[in-house]
Formats: C-alpha cells, sequence, structure tokens
C-alpha cells in the first residue's frame, strides 16, 4: 500500500489535486472549473451552522453525481436501523449480553453492503437522532459496487483482515487496530488486497458504528491539557486519486433504514480535485495516549475515549468511541479493573484481538457484550478476587490486547437477530458473576 498518500490532521480544511492546476484560484468562480470538470458541494451540515462546526467539501469531479438512472428498491432489500419499540425485527432486553464471535458462516460469498447485520440501536433515521451497531461480514470485494449511507456516519472497526476504502475523495487502507470515519452522504467502495485472500473460509469481519445525529469529534481534554489521548496530527485523510473510466456501476444507497440502488455508465470515483474539511479518515487505534491514575483509585473509562459524537446536552453522547488499549497501571490502594457500576449510558463493546483485563474468560476476538442502561456490570468473580489480592505496584495490563466500547446516552434496542437469529448469544454470562461471595463480617 506504499502508493496510497495521506494527509494529516482533524478537522483541518484539506485540498488535494491528482491533476496540477484543478482547483479555482483566488477570485475565480467554482462554477467554472479548469480541464472541463464540473464542481460538487458535498455538505456535512447545515449552511448556517457555527463556523467551528461547519463541515463541507467541493469536488471537481468527471461528471456530477446527479448523472444516473432512477432509483429502485434494492433486490436484497432489508432493513438495517428501525428500532420502534413494536417492530417485529426488535427484541429488547435489559439483560446483560455477550456473544460468541460473531463472523457469519457465508455460504455464497457476499462484499461489505450484503453482510452487514444489526444487533442493536436507538433512534429514528428521519429525524436524524439515534445510534445503530451492525457488523459486516465479507469474502470478496465490491468491485464495480458502490455506497453511501444517507442515515448518518459510519466508524468502522475492522477485526480481521484488513479493508481498502475506495472513497470519492482517495484511499484508504484500514488493518485491523485501525478505524475509519464515512460520513454521510460519500460513497465509497470496500476492497481487499489479493494477498489477503478473502474468501468464504477466509472472511473478513467487524464492527460498524453509525450515528444518525452529528458528526464524529476530538473530546475535550479540559485539565488534562494539550497533550493527551488520541492527538489531531495522527489522523489521516486520503489524496485524490481519480478513475476516468466509462463501465456499468451499481451505486447503493441506505435511506431511512432501507436500501436503494441505481446504476450509472461511469465510475463514481472520479474526484480530479477537492477542498474542504468534510473527508473520511482513518485512525490508528496503538498511537492512542493512554492516561492514567498515578497516585490511587480507578479513574473513569471517558480517558479513554479516541472520538465522541455529541448530542444538545452538554457532556453526553450519541456514542462515545472509547479503547482499552496496553497500558501502565501505577497506583496506591487501587482496583485496578473496572469498579461494579450501573451506568446511565448503554455500553456496547467488542474485542479486537487479546484478553480484556477486566474479564477472565468468555469475551473474545470478534465477539461483542452489552450492558444497557442501569443493568448493573462489573467484573467476573474471578477477575475480582485476582484483583483483590494483587501486589500493589506497577502493572502492564492488557498485554498484547486492543478492545472498544460504543458508549451511548440512549436505550439500546437488540435486535431479533442479535438474541435470536445469529445464534451466538452466551446464555450463561450471568453466571460471570454468580460466585461472588459475601464477604461481610457485620
Amino acid at each position: 500500500m506504499s502508493q496510497i498518500k495521506y494527509q494529516r490532521g482533524f478537522g483541518n480544511h484539506f485540498t488535494s489535486e491528482a491533476k496540477p492546476d484543478t482547483l479555482p484560484k483566488f477570485g475565480h468562480s467554482p462554477q467554472k472549473v479548469n480541464h472541463g470538470l464540473y464542481a460538487e458541494q458535498l455538505s456535512g451540515t447545515a449552511f448556517t451552522a457555527p463556523r467551528a462546526k461547519n463541515q463541507r467539501a467541493w469536488l471537481y469531479r468527471i461528471r456530477p453525481s446527479v448523472n444516473h438512472e432512477p432509483f429502485r428498491s434494492y433486490e436484497q432489500n432489508r432493513v438495517l436501523g428501525s428500532f420502534h419499540a413494536h417492530s417485529p425485527d426488535i427484541h429488547a432486553t435489559p439483560q446483560q449480553l455477550r456473544w460468541d464471535p460473531l463472523v457469519e458462516n457465508v455460504g455464497a460469498d457476499v462484499d461489505f453492503v450484503d453482510g452487514m447485520v444489526t444487533l442493536a440501536g436507538a433512534g429514528d433515521t428521519q429525524l436524524k437522532n439515534g445510534i445503530a451497531i451492525h457488523t459486516y461480514t465479507a469474502s470478496k470485494s465490491m468491485g464495480r459496487r458502490s455506497f453511501y449511507n444517507s442515515d448518518g456516519d459510519l466508524l468502522i472497526v475492522p477485526q480481521r483482515v484488513p479493508l481498502l476504502l475506495r472513497t470519492e475523495f482517495g484511499l484508504l487502507h484500514v488493518p485491523p487496530l485501525h478505524i475509519a470515519v464515512v460520513q454521510r452522504g460519500i460513497k465509497f467502495s470496500v476492497d481487499f488486497d489479493p494477498a489477503d485472500s478473502v474468501s468464504a473460509s477466509n472472511p473478513a469481519f467487524g464492527y460498524i458504528c453509525e450515528t444518525f445525529k452529528g458528526h464524529f469529534e476530538l473530546p475535550d481534554l479540559g485539565p488534562i491539557g494539550a497533550n493527551g489521548l488520541a492527538n489531531p496530527e495522527d489522523f489521516e485523510t486520503p489524496t485524490a486519486l481519480y478513475e476516468d473510466a466509462s463501465e456499468d456501476w451499481t451505486v447503493i444507497n441506505k435511506f431511512m433504514g432501507r436500501f436503494f440502488c441505481y446504476n450509472q455508465s461511469h465510475s463514481p470515483y472520479d474526484v480530479v480535485a477537492f477542498s474542504g474539511n468534510y473527508i473520511p479518515y482513518r485512525y490508528d487505534l496503538t498511537k492512542f495516549n493512554t492516561i492514567g491514575s498515578i497516585s490511587y483509585d480507578h479513574p473513569d473509562p471517558s480517558i479513554f475515549t479516541v472520538l465522541t459524537c455529541p448530542t444538545d446536552t452538554h457532556g453526553t453522547a450519541v456514542c462515545d468511541f472509547v479503547i482499552f488499549p496496553p497500558r501502565w497501571l501505577v497506583a496506591d490502594d487501587t482496583f485496578r479493573p473496572p469498579y461494579f457500576h450501573r451506568n446511565c449510558m448503554s455500553e456496547f463493546m467488542g474485542n479486537i484481538v487479546g484478553v480484556y483485563d477486566a474479564k477472565a474468560t468468555g469475551f473474545v476476538p470478534g465477539g461483542a457484550s452489552l450492558h444497557n442502561m442501569n443493568s448493573a456490570h462489573g467484573p467476573d468473580a474471578e477477575t475480582f478476587e485476582k484483583a483483590s489480592n494483587a501486589p500493589l505496584k506497577p502493572a502492564k495490563v492488557g498485554e498484547g490486547s486492543m478492545s472498544f466500547m460504543f458508549e451511548s446516552a440512549y436505550q439500546l434496542a437488540t435486535t431479533k437477530y442479535a438474541i435470536e437469529e445469529s445464534g451466538k448469544v452466551q446464555q450463561d454470562y450471568w453466571k460471570a458473576w454468580a460466585d461472588l461471595k459475601k464477604n461481610f463480617q457485620g
């Protein structure tokens, strides 16, 4: 992937040209573009959003996006993101849940779009408020198929097999231990390097968080100061790379939870240059600068937040994307695993690699757990006992591991697929806490 080039930074105004002298010069109208190109604006916020929040990009392309045949219903239509309480696709429960690896056993080959399934979510795509959590299993590249989502932004977490994202803005290589964010309305395809030998017996798998409201941003650092957590310079955006090809393409659109598509006779990736701050990006999770206690007690997991998508209530998120990387714990009189708690947020966790330090067994790579709003949870009995009696000295935890959490202010309704059809729910998960014994000596 050495031919792929990136620009660095988060939230910057980026410019990129695949052909010199494409971007309009000062005083020149973008409506009349050099090289016979079309100008097209893609907006990520309302035109009148505050300057600090305003997001948009100008794309200078060979043909405008409107140059396509009529929409039609996608032949493999299904609903992704309908969380009405009385929906037949919903099986809502406050029960603590954990799943075995969720990679699907694919018979016929499927690509990224056809391999998506929904586990949980909340809200309404039509009102642009809520969240959905999906997984994907893919055994082939998308080829001349492109996808864009009108319902929200997609945060993609590969668990196995690197992804090659072709986007309107260029290429992003996204291996495991990286994430990618592709915002609402941006067309992309998920392909694979032939060297990775993706097939029905060796499919790619990963997790997706879809946010219907707002966009991900870096969390404020507050008293932490200028340094720490995810550094803006470690985020990478693509550089312009266009295809000038007259060939048949299918473009698939997710709209109000359903899928539609249209045909066009040219590549959707014909953007010769772009400028703006509404651009997909990737991030290497191993570059996260973990902050921890060096005196006593156990800090809240908010110190592990990579990105946040805020609601209108200050300090409350549609989704906080949180990771639990390898880290040193140096503290006196501390209980090092997470404390027992009943959260006013809902917590969906996935395991990318290794062993999560708060669970002795059962939470494995490719698996997941969900502790919904106010459902009590914490370390299992074995971890509690071990941590309570461990010598208090500096310790490296999570060596060789990486887990993550989608934490949301919403109550997450689980889907019928997640509870009944996947066959992956660990029915005895509740027993993880059954051996917590009474120690009180009153």
